[in-house]
């Protein structure tokens, strides 16, 4: 096993999960890029201890990575999970120094996030047949408490009962880290949830503590919400990315473009910093139509 001779890299992994609680994604993707660059030492360069790694094996693993037309955005993440390995390594006293403080990571360009126009939203909240059984209530359910709370998937599908709050009209979220924020809905979605967790009961889907459940009364699964959400999203929108993420940036977007305060905002999303927030400053083109129409003496 190429961890046989980096146990350092096991001892991080399992810090990642019982201490920092990162998602199990996140994980994964932390164990994929050190297996990489672990796999790379032992092949070109016989595998040189942990202390004895210099920036130039990383350069070099990077640069082999770019030859294969690797992405900007993929190398950052991996130099990322290095970064955080051996921050992890000082802490624990297994290095003096990081080979990554003169690594320098790619320039990526910024791209907009991508959102659904909020008359697409009203068509698919209000004209869209989801169907009378089960699987179309939990549909249909699934895509309003994503629109209205700006969920990331893994939380949506790990929202329990015991986190809605119709007494205060808000609802818990445990987001990345095990952080918990707070949401405040409306009374028309929680009186929906209500009739939701009503049926439930009625059909005997009940025994477990989360609130979307399937047919057999099972948890939802990432797969089964990503691909609802793509299909329905397909039938009033004809932007290229469908995902419950995306629904996530129409959240933030339809707030934002109507006034919210970008520190309102972050919170509402669980964003750590507010320089993840501030993608959303942008406005899209009708909004910014709309403002000079009213603004500007000649509009």
């Amino acid at each position: 096993m190429l961890f046989t001779r980096y146990p350092q890299i096991n001892s991080f992994i399992e810090y990642l999960k019982f201490e920092k609680r990162f998602s199990q994604h996140t994980i994964v993707s932390y164990e994929t890029d050190l297996k990489q660059f672990c796999s790379f030492l032992i092949s070109q360069f016989d595998g040189p201890a942990i202390t004895e790694i210099a920036p130039a094996f990383v350069r070099s693993w990077l640069a082999e990575m770019r030859g294969d037309e690797m992405t900007g955005k993929t190398l950052n993440r991996k130099i990322s999970s290095l970064k955080s390995f051996y921050k992890y390594l000082m802490k624990m006293g297994e290095v003096t120094q990081s080979p990554m403080t003169t690594i320098v990571a790619p320039k990526i360009a910024k791209r907009l996030p991508t959102f659904v126009a909020e008359k697409d939203i009203a068509i698919l909240q209000n004209n869209v047949a989801f169907g009378d059984d089960w699987k179309g209530k939990t549909n249909k359910l699934v895509i309003d408490v994503l629109y209205a709370t700006g969920m990331r998937l893994t939380e949506l599908i790990n929202l329990k009962e015991s986190h809605i709050d119709p007494s205060n009209n808000q609802i818990k979220v445990l987001g990345k880290g095990n952080k918990e924020r707070i949401i405040p809905v409306s009374r028309d979605l929680l009186k929906t949830i209500g009739l939701y967790r009503d049926e439930k009961k009625l059909l005997g889907l009940e025994p477990g503590e989360f609130l979307f459940v399937n047919e057999k009364g099972k948890q939802l699964y990432p797969k089964y919400v990503y691909n609802l959400v793509k299909q329905n999203l397909s039938l009033v929108t004809t932007i290229n990315k469908k995902s419950p993420h995306v629904l996530r940036h129409t959240f933030a977007t339809h707030l934002t473009n109507n006034g919210a305060d970008l520190n309102a905002v972050k919170e509402l999303l669980g964003h750590s910093s507010l320089a993840a927030t501030q993608v959303y400053t942008h406005n899209t083109i009708d909004k910014l139509k709309e403002i000079y129409k009213k603004a500007h003496p000649k509009g």
